[in-house]
């Protein structure tokens, strides 16, 4: 399989249709030796089922394991690490990993439970969990996403569960963009599977899913995430890591360069996202907000929305660790915990933000 290639499988059967794809990419050919340690990294951002539209399939992952084992690999390892404010190990039961470690003899390491080291990603020092280094062959398999901060989400940014969790909060300080690039430089991927079944194109958090019965194999993290860019039109210049990624040698975003090729039938034209976030932003004052929290406020305030009670708010809500130590009239999050007002939690889930605000406007 060339690096410019990327496939396309369609159907319900998850797990033939994995294996099916890796027989056509002959990814045991990429693997250097049966000796070395694989890992898998799905994305398992919180304890919420794959149809909910923001975690990878297990019956992904477990055809990508029968392939391996079917082909002399035997030394898997499943890793990964929830976003901030929810625990891998209650996702790791919760949407099947648990059970498909148990049935397939593979170990699962949960990242946020790891130590890590600082890394020099092309001149931007970042922490990387240790366990990255134990790796020998990295197989990406996340979910195709909307994102409510970055527009979209795949390749490139499902790395950030193999950091820890208080670089992922840096990372907010950043400004996502840059660190998301640079962590391409920092952990290489081998080989990518997108579960591109039916992941939620507004929201990474999931809860509208948008049902594709796709699946992809690629070897290019830029070029998958420049593809998925044109996939839910977007511009490349919309999402501006992935073309900070190919400046510093991750890969290709000319989506022009992208061979394609669909293996069986393929269906008409996907759907584009719902844009649901653009609905609702203009009421929100944003500063360094972590994925997890301004995750839980875009869904809480488009169901004020769709009830005619955004529009009564007569402030814009802060969020973010930007406003830390600050005062002001409403917040949401620990970080605003100064202003008159605050919804507390870090995060503070979206009922609580949506009952709590709810309140506020019917009693102003």
């Amino acid at each position: 399989m060339e690096r410019n290639e990327i496939l396309k499988i369609y159907g319900t059967e998850y797990k033939k249709m994995t294996k099916i794809l890796l027989e056509r990419a002959d990814l045991a050919a990429q693997i250097p030796s049966p000796n070395v340690r694989i890992g898998i990294k799905p994305n398992l951002v919180s304890p919420t089922p794959a149809d909910y539209g923001a975690t990878t399939h297990p019956e992904v992952a477990a055809g990508i394991i029968e392939y391996l084992q079917e082909h002399g690999f035997f030394r898997i390892v499943v890793l990964e690490g929830s976003w901030v404010g929810d625990r891998t190990s209650e996702a790791f039961e919760y949407c099947g990993y648990r059970a498909l470690a148990e049935q397939y003899g593979v170990e699962l390491w949960d990242t946020q439970k790891d130590s890590s080291h600082v890394k020099d990603c092309a001149g931007v020092k970042l922490h990387i969990c240790d366990m990255v280094d134990a790796i020998d062959f990295l197989i990406n398999v996340p979910v195709l996403k909307g994102h409510c901060q970055t527009k979209i989400t795949c390749a490139l940014k499902n790395s950030k569960g193999l950091i820890p969790n208080s670089e992922k909060r840096r990372f907010h300080t950043m400004g996502l963009h840059k660190p998301i690039a640079h962590l391409g430089v920092g952990i290489p991927q081998d080989f990518i599977v997108v579960d591109h079944i039916c992941g939620d194109l507004d929201f990474e958090d999931g809860g509208s899913p948008v049902v594709c019965n796709c699946i992809m194999a690629a070897r290019d993290p830029v070029l998958v995430d420049t593809v998925v860019c044109r996939m839910l039109h977007y511009k490349v210049s919309d999402v501006p890591y992935v073309g900070m990624a190919q400046q510093l040698g991750v890969g290709c975003a000319d989506p022009d360069q992208a061979r394609i090729t669909a293996i069986g039938e393929e269906p008409g034209e996907e759907v584009a996202a719902p844009r649901r976030v653009l609905a609702v932003e203009y009421a929100v004052d944003e500063v360094d907000s972590c994925s997890a929290c301004y995750g839980s406020l875009i869904p809480a305030l488009d169901r004020l929305r769709c009830e005619g009670l955004l529009d009564h708010l007569q402030e814009k809500i802060a969020i973010g660790q930007g406003y830390r130590g600050k005062t002001g009239a409403l917040g949401v999050g620990l970080c605003t915990a100064g202003f008159d007002v605050c919804v507390k939690g870090c995060p503070p889930s979206e009922d609580q933000i949506y009952e709590e605000l709810k309140a506020y406007i019917n009693s102003h």
